[in-house]
């Protein structure tokens, strides 16, 4: 839950992708319980009522976020029903790893396919409302990986990297006309795609939190809390920024000297 208690989204419409859990959800639920509306975008429902009890005024669309033609028809029918579009979060992703010799074609696809092709596809359906309004904020979900490199990693960094610089591109493109674009970079969040990639590996987990330099795990609301500050008027003069959310986890690499000296 927020600590303010100010609806400073009163009134406007957010559309984001990837409401059924994780991230997606926990954006859904801050946007909404700041006054948003929502329109929430997933291939399934998942926890979508959530959302609904916050804001009764959101809706749910069912919808594949690759698919091109499905894209704009679903986001030219949020249009219809809502006449506007304020916010786009895009937080639907997906990931298939393993070192590359060993990727399947089809994998490598599925994560571009979803993760970047997605996002664009999503932004591009979006902004011609948005340059009729003359004003919108885009936020995309990238990811650490997206700067840095992981082992067996290759697909999604790949992802996530396109989606970081796109984020760039879009805010030079657009900015003048009153489109903000940034992107948030989350270090290792409790969701269930994480427990997905590492539910089964403990001790890449400890070695995850170990180099988290706050000691755990990043929950979905601390995702969602960087998401309202940059889809809000509080950020009006950040535009083309990537934000890393990640405890410290990018900061360095740590070598147990902290420990020695005392200090955890």
């Amino acid at each position: 839950m927020t600590t303010n208690n100010y609806k400073r989204f009163s009134g406007k419409l957010a559309i984001v992708t990837g409401t059924s859990s994780g991230i997606g959800l926990a954006c859904a639920r801050r946007l909404a319980e700041e006054g948003a509306m929502i329109a929430g975008i997933d291939i399934k429902e998942g926890d979508w009522q959530q959302v609904k009890a916050l804001s009764p005024d959101s809706r749910f669309y069912k919808l594949d976020v690759s698919d091109g033609s499905a894209v704009k028809k679903t986001f030219e029918q949020v249009i219809v029903d809502y006449g506007r579009a304020d916010i786009l979060l895009t937080a639907a992703g997906i990931s298939k790893a393993g070192p590359l010799h060993m990727l399947e074609e089809a994998d490598w696809n599925d994560t571009i396919d979803v993760n970047l092709k997605g996002t664009y596809l999503c932004i591009k359906a979006v902004l011609p409302t948005m340059m009729k309004q003359h004003s919108g904020s885009i936020v995309t979900i990238a990811s650490i990986e997206g700067l840095n490199g992981t082992e067996c990693g290759s697909a999604y960094n790949a992802s996530k990297g396109g989606v970081v610089i796109l984020t760039k591109n879009l805010a030079m493109d657009y900015g003048r006309m009153g489109i903000r674009t940034n992107s948030i970079c989350p270090g290792f969040i409790e969701t269930p795609l994480l427990e997905q990639a590492i539910g089964q590996l403990p001790a890449f987990k400890d070695d995850i939190i170990r180099e988290t330099k706050v000691g755990r795990l990043g929950k979905p609301e601390e995702i969602a809390a960087a998401a309202s500050f940059l889809a809000s008027d509080d950020a009006s003069y950040v535009n083309g920024h990537s934000l890393v959310v990640d405890g410290g986890y990018s900061a360095g690499h740590s070598h147990g000297i902290v420990e020695l000296m005392g200090l955890s």
